[in-house]
């Protein structure tokens, strides 16, 4: 169980998952006032219902997002009792303490979760999954506040800070998000925020920082007063992965949309207070077997640059849905079918083509913004996790965008010039070979000749704890072996490296060392052109840090 050092933020968290899982239903027998309470279901370990309770919250904060809150899998395998009870108590136990390959994180061994906590969770998957509640307007409606008034804002920067070059760092289990000066390394401020920030988005005005948390509070901070502040917060759901402002011309920072998790819908709000204007449900069948499904959840979703559009990704239906904002109360949805499961991508470097991972089918979808189809389906490795991806000028092949695994080692190249290089363009035109799977995040910038790969959920702690480094004119030769967390000079914790973010100008790289809340972290800066440490960020503020958005590259779509 996730219990912070800080009594408030235990207060917070406790507070929080008594709202989430008091409303789960789930099957348990009657009691007296003398017995404790156990639940029960057939086939399934007796549980006693703190234990049940306490799993719930551990499943929410650590397993849904893969598994999904349903359990049907996505990412991760299903964890449905037909399939866990089957594999029994002890493979489930060791499957939680030691992860796989395929990226599933060892939760035992990196010290994540206790023993006496891997039984519980494996009992508690071989019970019929509790169902949470819907989340309607009416619902969301009671968490909006708007704190500043647009009118009561700044007309101009107030500040000295170089906004251009300010990274939002997520703090994942303190609730809140760092905003770093990356010319002075220096922690500008700290901001409470949801429970484990998942992105951070910036306005196309470069004005508004959108942090958006597993529990689907959106915070809203404004970078211009004398000190970044939060102006508005609301709650889309129950828990979500996604933000995203409008970026089309005449449209700037006027909607922002936050996809859910639970339940499987998006919400459009205004774009400076965050009121709600309309939530959409993405309920519906899938593309592969024409099959509801109750649970298909919002993954990526990215600002088209050619028309008046959100570009959302439906992860279990495997569909592409082209969002037209033009007439928020008469919304115009084109589908389009890519293939399941839908998860995170980015655009290739002409901001045209958005280049997405189908993970559960090995397959990149290529969606044309312009033209509003689907170009191409693009057969890759195992369990693409691009991140936003990558995107590079090949010797050979021309632009290419690239994706890393977490279910093998490759590094997956696509071409993506149709004009100038048309008989590479949508298909694999290589794959590099790197340290193994289990990689997040693969990243490059305009100014680099650099390729970083990582490797954070990987089980081998040499390569969860290191990075691999191309060098994109000389890829034949291989890769070079970065030790981040030794370069941390940390002794103790998991100590995962994850997410590679360059600064504005692209000669830094920042990677988070991310350990346990009551564990030393930090921040690695390498030199990109030496592949030298060029700094090290320690602060007793800097708890659980993964990821990290540079403003300027976040706002304009540089990867």
């Amino acid at each position: 169980m996730l219990i912070s050092h800080k009594k408030t933020w235990a207060l917070r968290v406790t507070a929080l998952c008594t709202a989430l899982v008091a409303p789960y239903a789930f099957a348990d027998l009657p009691t007296t006032p003398e017995s404790p309470r156990v639940v029960k279901t057939e086939g399934a370990p007796d549980l006693s219902q703190a234990d049940f309770d306490s799993a719930k919250e551990i499943y929410f904060q650590r397993c849904a997002g893969c598994h999904g809150v349903l359990r049907k899998g996505a990412t991760g395998k299903p964890l449905t009792p037909d399939i866990t009870q089957a594999r029994g108590q002890p493979y489930l136990e060791a499957l939680i303490t030691y992860g796989s390959a395929a990226g599933m994180p060892n939760w035992g061994t990196s010290n994540a979760l206790t023993k006496d906590q891997i039984t519980v969770m494996a009992k508690f998957i071989q019970h019929t999954p509790p169902t949470p509640p819907e989340w309607g307007m009416a619902e969301t409606l009671k968490t909006w506040k708007v704190l500043i008034k647009p009118e009561d804002r700044p007309t101009r920067q107030l500040n000295n800070l170089n906004l251009q070059n300010l990274f939002s760092v997520t703090l994942r289990d303190d609730g809140k998000i760092a905003l770093i000066d990356g010319d002075s390394k220096k922690i500008v401020k700290l901001i409470d925020t949801g429970y484990a920030v998942h992105i951070s988005r910036i306005s196309a005005s470069g004005r508004y920082l959108l942090v958006i948390g597993r529990d689907a509070k959106i915070d809203m901070i404004d970078l211009w007063p004398k000190e970044p502040t939060k102006v508005a917060e609301i709650k889309v759901g129950i828990e979500a992965r996604s933000v995203e402002t409008s970026k089309f011309k005449g449209y700037e920072d006027k909607y922002t949309i936050a996809g859910s998790y639970w339940p499987p819908q998006f919400t459009i709000m205004d774009g400076e207070t965050l009121e709600p204007k309309q939530i959409v449900s993405t309920r519906g069948m899938t593309v592969d077997t024409q099959q509801y499904h109750p649970e298909p959840r919002v993954a990526a979703i990215i600002a088209s640059h050619e028309w008046p559009e959100f570009i959302v990704n439906v992860k279990e239906t495997g569909k592409v849905m082209l969002v037209n904002y033009q007439d928020i109360k008469n919304l115009t949805i084109t589908s389009i079918d890519a293939a399941p499961f839908l998860h995170d991508g980015g655009w290739d470097s002409s901001h045209r083509y958005f280049m997405t991972a189908a993970n559960n089918s090995n397959k990149v979808a290529v969606i044309d913004s312009r033209e509003r189809k689907l170009t191409a389906l693009v057969d890759v490795g195992k369990t693409p996790h691009p991140g936003r991806g990558a995107n590079f000028n090949h010797p050979l092949y021309g632009p290419v965008w690239a994706t890393s695994h977490l279910g093998d080692a490759g590094v997956s190249l696509i071409g993506t010039d149709p004009v100038k290089h048309p008989q590479y363009a949508w298909k694999q035109v290589a794959s590099l070979q790197g340290q193994g799977g289990g990689s997040l995040f693969i990243k490059t910038h305009p100014a680099s000749r650099h390729l970083y790969v990582d490797t954070t959920l990987s089980p081998d702690a040499k390569l969860s704890q290191s990075v691999a480094v191309f060098n994109i004119d000389k890829l034949d030769a291989g890769y070079t072996v970065l030790p981040i967390a030794e370069y941390a000079g940390i002794k103790k914790g998991a100590l995962r490296v994850v997410q590679p973010e360059y600064n504005k100008a692209g000669d830094e790289v920042w990677f988070s060392v991310w350990s346990g809340q009551e564990d030393e972290s930090a921040l690695v800066v390498i030199d990109d052109k030496t592949l030298k440490v060029k700094n090290v960020i320690k602060d007793k503020r800097l708890i659980t840090p993964t990821g990290k958005f540079n403003v300027y590259n976040t706002q304009h779509d540089i990867y």
